[in-house]
Protein backbone atom coordinates (compact mmCIF):
# COMPACT_ATOMS: atom_id res chain seq x y z
CA UNK A 1 0.00 0.00 0.00
CA UNK A 2 1.74 3.03 -1.15
CA UNK A 3 0.28 5.24 1.88
CA UNK A 4 1.60 6.38 5.09
CA UNK A 5 0.23 7.56 8.22
CA UNK A 6 2.23 10.21 10.26
CA UNK A 7 1.08 12.26 13.02
CA UNK A 8 2.42 14.05 16.08
CA UNK A 9 4.28 17.53 16.54
CA UNK A 10 5.82 17.84 13.23
CA UNK A 11 5.74 20.74 11.06
CA UNK A 12 5.32 18.54 8.26
CA UNK A 13 2.04 17.27 10.25
CA UNK A 14 0.70 19.96 10.74
CA UNK A 15 1.50 21.48 6.90
CA UNK A 16 -0.42 18.69 5.03
CA UNK A 17 -3.10 18.85 7.56
CA UNK A 18 -3.85 22.48 6.61
CA UNK A 19 -3.54 22.05 3.03
CA UNK A 20 -5.87 19.41 2.63
CA UNK A 21 -9.28 20.85 3.17
CA UNK A 22 -8.56 23.48 -0.12
CA UNK A 23 -7.53 20.33 -2.14
CA UNK A 24 -11.28 18.53 -1.54
CA UNK A 25 -13.98 21.43 -1.52
CA UNK A 26 -14.73 24.26 -4.01
CA UNK A 27 -14.38 27.84 -2.88
CA UNK A 28 -18.22 27.82 -1.60
CA UNK A 29 -18.09 24.74 0.01
CA UNK A 30 -15.06 25.25 2.23
CA UNK A 31 -15.47 26.00 5.65
CA UNK A 32 -12.27 25.50 7.17
CA UNK A 33 -11.09 28.09 10.03
CA UNK A 34 -7.06 28.26 8.99
CA UNK A 35 -6.45 30.39 11.82
CA UNK A 36 -8.58 27.64 14.49
CA UNK A 37 -6.79 24.92 13.19
CA UNK A 38 -3.36 26.29 13.05
CA UNK A 39 -3.45 27.99 16.71
CA UNK A 40 -4.45 23.90 18.03
CA UNK A 41 -1.57 22.51 16.33
CA UNK A 42 0.35 25.23 17.79
CA UNK A 43 -1.70 24.60 21.52
CA UNK A 44 -1.73 28.91 21.08
CA UNK A 45 -5.71 28.47 20.93
CA UNK A 46 -7.94 29.57 23.73
CA UNK A 47 -9.17 26.18 24.89
CA UNK A 48 -5.69 24.42 24.36
CA UNK A 49 -5.42 24.39 27.88
CA UNK A 50 -8.42 22.40 28.42
CA UNK A 51 -7.14 18.96 26.14
CA UNK A 52 -4.79 17.75 24.62
CA UNK A 53 -4.66 17.01 20.65
CA UNK A 54 -2.50 14.99 17.90
CA UNK A 55 -2.86 15.66 14.38
CA UNK A 56 -2.74 12.26 11.80
CA UNK A 57 -2.47 12.39 8.20
CA UNK A 58 -2.12 9.86 5.65
CA UNK A 59 0.32 11.25 2.98
CA UNK A 60 0.26 8.90 -0.83
CA UNK A 61 3.82 8.36 -1.27
CA UNK A 62 3.92 8.55 -4.87
CA UNK A 63 2.86 12.09 -4.82
CA UNK A 64 3.84 13.28 -1.63
CA UNK A 65 0.21 15.00 -1.00
CA UNK A 66 -1.76 14.24 1.65
CA UNK A 67 -5.33 12.32 1.68
CA UNK A 68 -6.51 11.87 4.49
CA UNK A 69 -6.50 13.66 7.95
CA UNK A 70 -8.33 13.56 11.62
CA UNK A 71 -7.46 15.17 14.79
CA UNK A 72 -7.58 12.86 17.96
CA UNK A 73 -8.43 14.79 21.57
CA UNK A 74 -7.82 13.59 24.71
CA UNK A 75 -9.60 15.39 27.87
CA UNK A 76 -7.98 14.69 30.90
CA UNK A 77 -10.91 13.70 33.05
CA UNK A 78 -12.56 11.40 30.26
CA UNK A 79 -11.81 7.99 28.61
CA UNK A 80 -13.33 8.55 25.33
CA UNK A 81 -10.98 9.98 22.74
CA UNK A 82 -13.08 12.62 20.70
CA UNK A 83 -11.79 12.43 16.79
CA UNK A 84 -12.17 15.67 14.85
CA UNK A 85 -11.13 17.58 11.70
CA UNK A 86 -11.60 14.37 9.81
CA UNK A 87 -11.65 14.80 6.14
CA UNK A 88 -10.84 12.21 3.52
CA UNK A 89 -10.55 11.31 -0.38
CA UNK A 90 -13.70 8.54 -1.27
CA UNK A 91 -11.20 5.70 -0.59
CA UNK A 92 -12.19 3.18 2.06
CA UNK A 93 -8.82 1.86 2.48
CA UNK A 94 -7.35 5.14 3.13
CA UNK A 95 -9.66 5.73 5.46
CA UNK A 96 -9.08 2.38 7.36
CA UNK A 97 -5.57 2.56 7.36
CA UNK A 98 -6.33 6.42 9.05
CA UNK A 99 -8.51 5.03 11.79
CA UNK A 100 -6.71 1.42 12.56
CA UNK A 101 -3.97 4.09 13.52
CA UNK A 102 -5.97 6.47 15.79
CA UNK A 103 -7.53 3.52 17.47
CA UNK A 104 -4.83 1.98 18.22
CA UNK A 105 -2.79 5.04 20.04
CA UNK A 106 -6.43 5.71 21.92
CA UNK A 107 -6.44 2.56 22.93
CA UNK A 108 -2.99 1.85 23.94
CA UNK A 109 -3.65 5.58 25.51
CA UNK A 110 -6.50 3.73 27.97
CA UNK A 111 -9.51 5.47 26.15
CA UNK A 112 -12.28 3.11 25.61
CA UNK A 113 -14.47 4.83 22.97
CA UNK A 114 -14.10 6.50 20.14
CA UNK A 115 -17.08 9.64 19.67
CA UNK A 116 -17.16 12.72 16.96
CA UNK A 117 -17.15 14.24 14.63
CA UNK A 118 -15.55 16.46 17.53
CA UNK A 119 -13.24 19.18 16.14
CA UNK A 120 -11.22 19.31 19.76
CA UNK A 121 -14.02 21.26 21.20
CA UNK A 122 -17.72 21.28 21.63
CA UNK A 123 -17.13 25.07 21.86
CA UNK A 124 -15.36 25.07 18.31
CA UNK A 125 -17.78 22.70 16.13
CA UNK A 126 -19.19 18.80 15.71
CA UNK A 127 -21.26 16.59 14.48
CA UNK A 128 -21.61 14.97 10.94
CA UNK A 129 -23.73 16.38 7.95
CA UNK A 130 -26.23 13.66 5.77
CA UNK A 131 -28.20 15.18 3.85
CA UNK A 132 -28.69 18.82 1.54
CA UNK A 133 -25.47 18.92 0.33
CA UNK A 134 -26.65 20.86 -2.64
CA UNK A 135 -26.95 23.69 -0.74
CA UNK A 136 -24.10 26.25 0.31
CA UNK A 137 -22.89 25.61 3.82
CA UNK A 138 -24.83 28.14 6.01
CA UNK A 139 -22.43 30.33 9.16
CA UNK A 140 -22.16 27.67 11.82
CA UNK A 141 -22.97 24.81 9.90
CA UNK A 142 -20.60 21.84 10.56
CA UNK A 143 -19.97 20.80 6.60
CA UNK A 144 -18.37 17.85 5.04
CA UNK A 145 -18.60 15.55 2.15
CA UNK A 146 -21.39 13.38 1.02
CA UNK A 147 -20.02 10.34 1.60
CA UNK A 148 -18.21 10.47 4.83
CA UNK A 149 -20.96 9.02 6.84
CA UNK A 150 -20.74 6.00 4.66
CA UNK A 151 -17.34 5.85 4.96
CA UNK A 152 -17.32 5.74 8.41
CA UNK A 153 -20.11 3.54 9.46
CA UNK A 154 -18.14 1.01 7.41
CA UNK A 155 -15.21 1.19 9.54
CA UNK A 156 -17.59 0.28 12.45
CA UNK A 157 -19.18 3.59 13.95
CA UNK A 158 -23.23 3.74 14.89
CA UNK A 159 -25.19 6.53 15.45
CA UNK A 160 -24.99 7.74 19.14
CA UNK A 161 -27.24 10.93 18.49
CA UNK A 162 -29.11 12.84 15.88
CA UNK A 163 -29.90 16.69 14.63
CA UNK A 164 -31.72 18.56 13.11
CA UNK A 165 -31.56 22.13 11.52
CA UNK A 166 -35.35 23.11 10.23
CA UNK A 167 -35.59 25.48 7.24
CA UNK A 168 -38.35 27.80 7.86
CA UNK A 169 -39.27 30.08 4.75
CA UNK A 170 -40.79 33.92 4.61
CA UNK A 171 -43.55 33.84 7.26
CA UNK A 172 -46.26 35.22 5.41
CA UNK A 173 -47.77 39.04 7.32
CA UNK A 174 -50.77 37.52 8.14
CA UNK A 175 -49.44 34.47 9.59
CA UNK A 176 -50.51 33.60 13.42
CA UNK A 177 -49.33 31.08 15.82
CA UNK A 178 -51.84 30.96 18.42
CA UNK A 179 -50.05 29.33 20.81
CA UNK A 180 -46.89 31.43 20.41
CA UNK A 181 -49.12 34.28 21.47
CA UNK A 182 -50.72 32.98 24.53
CA UNK A 183 -47.68 32.25 26.40
CA UNK A 184 -45.92 35.23 25.27
CA UNK A 185 -49.06 37.33 27.37
CA UNK A 186 -49.13 35.27 30.01
CA UNK A 187 -45.40 35.74 30.59
CA UNK A 188 -45.57 39.95 30.02
CA UNK A 189 -48.42 40.14 32.41
CA UNK A 190 -46.77 38.07 34.89
CA UNK A 191 -43.92 41.00 34.95
CA UNK A 192 -41.46 38.87 31.98
CA UNK A 193 -39.88 41.09 29.86
CA UNK A 194 -38.14 40.19 26.58
CA UNK A 195 -35.95 42.55 24.60
CA UNK A 196 -32.94 42.76 22.59
CA UNK A 197 -29.76 44.26 24.33
CA UNK A 198 -28.36 47.36 23.42
CA UNK A 199 -24.49 46.70 21.89
CA UNK A 200 -22.70 48.69 24.15
CA UNK A 201 -24.26 46.02 26.58
CA UNK A 202 -23.02 42.84 24.89
CA UNK A 203 -20.25 41.79 27.34
CA UNK A 204 -22.83 41.88 30.87
CA UNK A 205 -25.34 40.15 28.85
CA UNK A 206 -23.02 37.53 27.74
CA UNK A 207 -21.58 36.86 31.28
CA UNK A 208 -25.18 36.57 32.30
CA UNK A 209 -26.16 34.03 29.50
CA UNK A 210 -22.99 32.21 30.18
CA UNK A 211 -24.27 31.01 33.28
CA UNK A 212 -27.27 29.99 31.80
CA UNK A 213 -25.78 28.12 29.11
CA UNK A 214 -23.15 25.96 31.58
CA UNK A 215 -25.96 24.85 33.12
CA UNK A 216 -28.15 24.21 30.14
CA UNK A 217 -26.09 22.54 27.92
CA UNK A 218 -24.18 20.39 30.68
CA UNK A 219 -26.35 16.96 29.65
CA UNK A 220 -25.45 17.88 25.90
CA UNK A 221 -22.95 15.19 24.51
CA UNK A 222 -19.55 16.32 23.93
CA UNK A 223 -20.22 19.10 26.02
CA UNK A 224 -17.61 20.57 28.54
CA UNK A 225 -17.41 23.35 30.83
CA UNK A 226 -15.07 26.15 30.16
CA UNK A 227 -14.26 29.16 32.12
CA UNK A 228 -16.17 32.31 32.33
CA UNK A 229 -13.10 34.11 31.10
CA UNK A 230 -12.35 31.57 27.78
CA UNK A 231 -16.02 32.09 27.29
CA UNK A 232 -16.11 35.40 26.77
CA UNK A 233 -12.77 35.73 24.47
CA UNK A 234 -14.46 33.18 22.71
CA UNK A 235 -17.44 34.72 21.58
CA UNK A 236 -16.14 38.11 21.95
CA UNK A 237 -16.20 38.37 17.61
CA UNK A 238 -20.18 37.90 18.05
CA UNK A 239 -21.03 41.49 18.92
CA UNK A 240 -19.53 42.71 15.36
CA UNK A 241 -21.83 40.32 13.49
CA UNK A 242 -24.73 40.11 15.13
CA UNK A 243 -27.93 41.56 13.91
CA UNK A 244 -29.33 42.72 17.52
CA UNK A 245 -32.72 43.01 16.11
CA UNK A 246 -32.72 39.12 16.14
CA UNK A 247 -30.76 38.95 19.75
CA UNK A 248 -33.44 38.14 22.92
CA UNK A 249 -33.03 38.18 26.16
CA UNK A 250 -35.68 37.34 28.71
CA UNK A 251 -35.63 39.22 32.10
CA UNK A 252 -37.60 38.26 35.15
CA UNK A 253 -37.48 40.62 38.31
CA UNK A 254 -34.35 41.99 36.49
CA UNK A 255 -32.50 38.35 36.22
CA UNK A 256 -31.61 36.82 32.85
CA UNK A 257 -33.66 34.18 32.07
CA UNK A 258 -33.89 33.08 28.66
CA UNK A 259 -31.75 33.83 25.60
CA UNK A 260 -32.18 33.46 21.77
CA UNK A 261 -29.47 34.38 19.81
CA UNK A 262 -29.50 34.32 15.88
CA UNK A 263 -27.14 35.71 13.37
CA UNK A 264 -27.26 36.57 9.73
CA UNK A 265 -26.26 34.10 7.12
CA UNK A 266 -22.46 34.83 6.01
CA UNK A 267 -22.65 31.28 4.86
CA UNK A 268 -18.74 30.61 4.84
CA UNK A 269 -17.23 34.09 4.95
CA UNK A 270 -16.55 34.12 8.46
CA UNK A 271 -13.57 31.57 7.95
CA UNK A 272 -12.53 33.75 5.29
CA UNK A 273 -11.59 36.73 6.89
CA UNK A 274 -9.79 39.46 4.35
CA UNK A 275 -10.90 43.37 3.51
CA UNK A 276 -13.01 42.02 0.84
CA UNK A 277 -14.71 39.73 2.63
CA UNK A 278 -15.18 42.01 5.92
CA UNK A 279 -16.69 44.43 3.76
CA UNK A 280 -18.83 41.94 2.07
CA UNK A 281 -19.98 40.50 6.20
CA UNK A 282 -20.50 44.47 6.68
CA UNK A 283 -23.34 44.23 3.90
CA UNK A 284 -25.18 41.05 4.80
CA UNK A 285 -25.18 42.34 8.52
CA UNK A 286 -27.01 45.47 7.53
CA UNK A 287 -29.60 43.57 4.75
CA UNK A 288 -29.40 39.76 5.37
CA UNK A 289 -31.01 37.66 2.98
CA UNK A 290 -31.48 34.82 5.76
CA UNK A 291 -31.04 34.42 9.66
CA UNK A 292 -29.15 31.21 11.53
CA UNK A 293 -31.01 30.66 14.58
CA UNK A 294 -28.12 29.32 16.67
CA UNK A 295 -28.58 29.49 20.14
CA UNK A 296 -31.60 29.71 22.63
CA UNK A 297 -32.04 28.71 26.47
CA UNK A 298 -34.74 29.32 28.82
CA UNK A 299 -34.01 28.63 32.71
CA UNK A 300 -34.82 25.26 33.45
CA UNK A 301 -37.97 27.05 36.15
CA UNK A 302 -39.83 28.99 33.79
CA UNK A 303 -41.23 26.49 32.05
CA UNK A 304 -42.88 28.00 28.63
CA UNK A 305 -40.60 30.89 28.63
CA UNK A 306 -38.93 29.25 25.13
CA UNK A 307 -42.78 29.13 23.67
CA UNK A 308 -43.05 33.76 24.33
CA UNK A 309 -39.62 34.08 23.34
CA UNK A 310 -40.28 32.43 19.69
CA UNK A 311 -43.38 35.18 19.04
CA UNK A 312 -40.50 37.76 19.43
CA UNK A 313 -38.40 35.87 17.43
CA UNK A 314 -41.34 35.04 14.63
CA UNK A 315 -42.62 39.02 14.88
CA UNK A 316 -39.00 40.20 14.06
CA UNK A 317 -39.18 37.80 11.11
CA UNK A 318 -42.57 38.96 9.60
CA UNK A 319 -41.37 42.12 9.72
CA UNK A 320 -38.36 41.56 7.86
CA UNK A 321 -39.02 39.31 5.43
CA UNK A 322 -36.64 36.55 5.12
CA UNK A 323 -36.60 33.28 5.93
CA UNK A 324 -34.48 31.35 8.81
CA UNK A 325 -32.96 28.55 9.54
CA UNK A 326 -33.40 27.01 13.46
CA UNK A 327 -29.79 25.28 13.47
CA UNK A 328 -28.32 22.10 15.28
CA UNK A 329 -31.28 20.64 17.57
CA UNK A 330 -31.12 17.21 18.84
CA UNK A 331 -33.51 14.53 18.86
CA UNK A 332 -36.00 15.32 22.00
CA UNK A 333 -35.51 18.56 22.72
CA UNK A 334 -38.55 20.78 22.56
CA UNK A 335 -37.20 23.74 20.29
CA UNK A 336 -37.01 20.73 17.09
CA UNK A 337 -40.63 21.50 17.02
CA UNK A 338 -41.26 25.29 17.41
CA UNK A 339 -43.43 26.24 14.03
CA UNK A 340 -43.67 22.77 12.86
CA UNK A 341 -46.30 23.64 10.26
CA UNK A 342 -43.72 26.55 9.03
CA UNK A 343 -41.04 23.90 8.48
CA UNK A 344 -40.14 23.23 4.59
CA UNK A 345 -37.03 21.03 4.92
CA UNK A 346 -35.00 19.70 7.72
CA UNK A 347 -31.12 19.45 7.19
CA UNK A 348 -29.91 16.25 9.51
CA UNK A 349 -26.55 15.71 10.90
CA UNK A 350 -25.09 12.59 13.72
CA UNK A 351 -22.85 12.06 16.55
CA UNK A 352 -20.84 9.01 15.97
CA UNK A 353 -19.37 6.56 18.04
CA UNK A 354 -16.93 3.05 18.37
CA UNK A 355 -16.52 1.25 21.15
CA UNK A 356 -12.40 0.18 21.05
Amino acid sequence: MNYEVIYGKNQSVYTDFLALPCKLYQKNDLTQDYDTEYKLLSENHILSKYFKCTPFVVIDKNAQIPVARCMLTYYPEDDVAYFGFFESVDDQKIVDLLLDTISEKAKKDGKVKLEGPVDASFWIKYRLKMNLFDKIPYTGEPYNKDYYYQLLTNYGFIVQNHYTSNIYPVIDAGYHNQKFQKRYEQFRDNGYEIKSPDKKNYQSIMEKVYELIMDLYSDFPAFKYIEKDDFMKLFSSYKYILDFDMVKIAFYKEKIVGFFISVPNYKNLPYKLNVRNFFKILQIKHRPDEYVMLYVGVDRKHVGLGNAMSNIITMELKKKQVPSIGALVRDGKITQSYASELIRDRYEYVLLEKKL
